[in-house]
């Protein structure tokens, strides 16, 4: 199954800025496991989504059976790298602009949006152009949805600081695929993360992809998920 998240297209797109948590966006994800008649999941999540699979493996371990995050770095991890690393919070400037309330909405819009989002690829060519519509649809074709998209950081921001504590381990098998010319997420994010896994715990950085690293390296992501989802144990 692959769901469009709380607020995207036609989703209901709840007004207040802590519907978007990563606390409420993990019950999403267990709810939906549980409405296909499952207790547990192999979760894998890009982005936005690989952070709710931390999530949802750190908060509700029994439903994931196998975790794998592309390019969506541990929310502990991250929170410390914004306190204590200038280059990660040069690189997430922009979730900065988008607290202001208002502005983002207006400015990202068709024609810019797609120009913001292909900057976070390695290649100008590496999102096809009809793929890259979609997206822009996505987000700004729908009343309410960029409002929710932005929704997602700014509920981030708000989170209390006693949730950055020291997380609960996952416990279920990870992999992690990140873009090795990611130009929002930095390398570093990865260096705590055997801190935060207490299980087999593989890191495959993908030479020359960027921030969308499936659409980037399509073979080397497949490879790598059929490998780890249908390894020992699955």
């Amino acid at each position: 199954m692959a769901p469009d998240l709380r607020g995207y297209r036609e989703n209901d797109k709840p007004p207040a800025v802590a519907d978007y948590s990563l606390d409420e966006l993990a019950r999403d994800a267990v709810a939906l496991v549980e409405a296909l008649g499952h207790n547990e999941c192999a979760l894998v999540g890009h982005d936005w989504g690989g952070a709710i699979g931390w999530q949802v493996a750190m908060r509700h371990p029994a439903v994931v059976r196998r975790l794998v995050a592309i390019a969506g770095p541990h929310p502990v991890a991250f929170a410390r790298a914004l306190l204590r690393d200038p280059a990660q919070r040069r690189r997430s400037a922009y979730m900065l602009a988008f607290q202001v309330p208002g502005l983002p909405e207006r400015w990202l819009r068709g024609p810019r949006l797609a120009r913001f989002l292909r900057s976070w690829a390695a290649r100008p060519d590496a999102l096809a152009d009809e793929d890259l519509a979609r997206y822009v649809e996505a987000f700004d074709g729908h009343p309410g949805a960029m409002r929710s998209a932005l929704a997602y950081y700014r509920a981030a921001f708000r989170r209390p600081w006693r949730a950055w504590s020291e997380p609960p381990p996952v416990r279920a098998p990870t992999l992690v695929l990140w873009g090795e010319r990611d130009p929002i997420l930095g390398r570093s994010l990865l260096d705590d993360l055997p801190r935060y896994v207490r299980a087999p715990l593989r890191i495959e950085v993908v030479e020359g992809a960027g921030h969308f690293v499936q659409q980037e390296a399509p073979e080397a992501v497949n490879r790598a998920l059929v490998a780890f989802l249908a390894g020992p144990g699955a």
